[in-house]
C-alpha cells in the first residue's frame, strides 16, 4: 500500500512539473535576460512580434499585427483550457488555429516567402501594375475614376467611397492569402501516404475550400455595393458609414435573426462603428506622431527626442489597445451572426 502511494506521489509530481515546464516554454512573462517584460504569454507570438519590430514595420502595420497577436494569443490560451478538459479531440479547433496564425505570418510578410501573390497568374490580380492605379485591381479602378468624375459625391462622401474601395482591395488580399495556403496544403496532401493521416487532411482541406467560397461570395457581393454606389450614390437611408459595419448589417440581414435580434445587432453594430472611428482616429494620430518624431530625430535635440518618443509610445499603446479592443468586438458580432445559419471567417 505504501509502494503504491509513493508511486502516485512520484507520478503527480512528475504531471505537476511537467505542467510547469510547458507553461514556463509557452507563456512567458519575462524575457531570457529576466530583465524586460515581454509583450505575449505564449513564446511563438513574442517571437514574431520581436521579429517584426526589426523588420521596422510601419507604426499602423505594427499596431495592426499587435491586435491580430492578441487575439491569436487570446483564442490559444481558450483552447488550452479546452484541450485540458478533454475537448477537441478531433483537432478542428487547433487546426483552425493553426491555419489563423500562418495567415497572419503571411499578411505581415513573415512567412519567409516573398510576396509574390500580387503577380501570381492564379490570383485575383491578373494584370501588370501601372502607374497611376489606386487599388490595384482594374475594374476597382475604373469604378473609382468614374465615381470620382461623376459629380454625384461630396468631399466628405468620396472620403468614405475611398475607405469603401480600400476595404475591398484589402479583402482582395486577403482572399490570395487564404488561397496561397490552401495551395500549399494541397501540395502536402498529394504527398500523404498514411490513409488515417489523409483523412484528417482532407477534412481541414475541405474547411479551407469552404472558407474560400464563402470569401468569393463576399467580394462579389462587396463589388455589386461597390458599383450599385458609384453608379447611383449614397442612399440617405444608409444606416452606417462604415464599409466593415455596412457589410456586417448586410450579412446579419441575409441571415435567420428575427426581427429582435436585428434590432439589438444593429444597437451594437452603432456602438462597434463608434470604435472603429476611434481606432482610425488614433491609427491617424500614430501615423502622424511617427513622422514628427522623424523629423525631432533628424535635427538631433535630445530633449525633444525624448518628449516626442514618450508622446509616440503612449500613442502607439492606445492604438494597440483600441485595435485589440475593435477586433475582438468584429470577432464576437461575426460569431452572432455566424450561430444564425451565415458562416463568415474574418481574418
Amino acid at each position: 500500500m505504501r509502494l503504491h502511494c509513493l508511486f502516485l506521489s512520484v507520478c503527480l509530481s512528475v504531471g505537476v512539473m511537467a505542467g510547469k515546464y510547458s507553461r514556463e516554454v509557452n507563456e512567458q512573462k519575462v524575457s531570457n535576460d529576466g530583465k524586460h517584460a515581454v509583450e505575449f504569454r505564449i513564446a511563438k507570438l513574442n517571437q514574431v512580434w520581436e521579429k517584426a519590430n526589426r523588420m521596422q514595420l510601419a507604426p499602423v502595420r505594427l499596431s495592426e499585427l499587435h491586435s491580430d497577436l492578441k487575439i491569436q494569443e487570446k483564442d490559444e490560451l481558450q483552447w488550452k483550457k479546452l484541450k485540458a478538459e478533454g475537448l477537441d479531440e478531433a483537432g478542428e479547433r487547433e487546426a483552425k488555429l493553426r491555419r489563423n496564425f500562418n495567415i497572419i505570418l503571411a499578411k505581415y510578410g513573415m512567412d519567409g516567402k516573398k510576396d509574390s501573390r500580387a503577380l501570381d497568374s492564379n490570383t485575383l490580380k491578373d494584370h501588370d501594375a501601372k502607374e497611376g492605379d489606386m487599388f490595384d485591381d482594374p475594374r476597382l479602378d475604373k469604378l473609382w475614376n468614374k465615381a470620382k468624375s461623376s459629380g454625384k459625391f461630396s468631399e466628405e462622401e468620396l472620403q468614405s467611397l475611398r475607405r469603401e474601395f480600400q476595404h475591398h482591395k484589402d479583402k482582395i488580399h486577403e482572399y490570395n492569402i487564404v488561397m496561397d495556403t490552401v495551395s500549399r496544403t494541397e501540395e502536402i496532401h498529394k504527398n500523404v501516404i498514411s490513409p488515417m493521416e489523409g483523412e484528417g487532411k482532407e477534412s481541414a482541406l475541405h474547411e479551407k475550400h469552404t472558407d474560400l467560397k464563402q470569401r468569393m461570395r463576399d467580394l462579389n457581393q462587396g463589388f455589386e455595393r461597390l458599383r450599385r454606389i458609384s453608379h447611383e450614390g449614397f442612399s440617405s437611408e444608409n444606416e452606417f458609414k462604415e464599409p466593415r459595419v455596412i457589410e456586417l448589417w448586410e450579412m446579419a440581414r441575409r441571415s435567420n435573426l428575427s426581427e429582435d435580434e436585428l434590432d439589438s445587432l444593429k444597437e451594437e453594430l452603432r456602438h462597434f462603428e463608434i470604435k472603429v472611428e476611434k481606432h482610425q482616429h488614433y491609427q491617424e494620430q500614430l501615423e502622424y506622431s511617427h513622422q514628427k518624431l522623424q523629423h525631432v530625430e533628424a535635427l538631433g535635440d535630445k530633449e525633444h527626442i525624448t518628449r516626442h518618443k514618450e508622446k509616440y509610445n503612449n500613442l502607439a499603446e492606445k492604438a494597440r489597445e483600441m485595435g485589440y479592443k475593435m477586433k475582438k468586438h468584429l470577432q464576437d458580432i461575426n460569431n452572432k451572426i455566424s450561430r444564425n445559419g451565415l458562416q463568415h471567417n474574418e481574418l
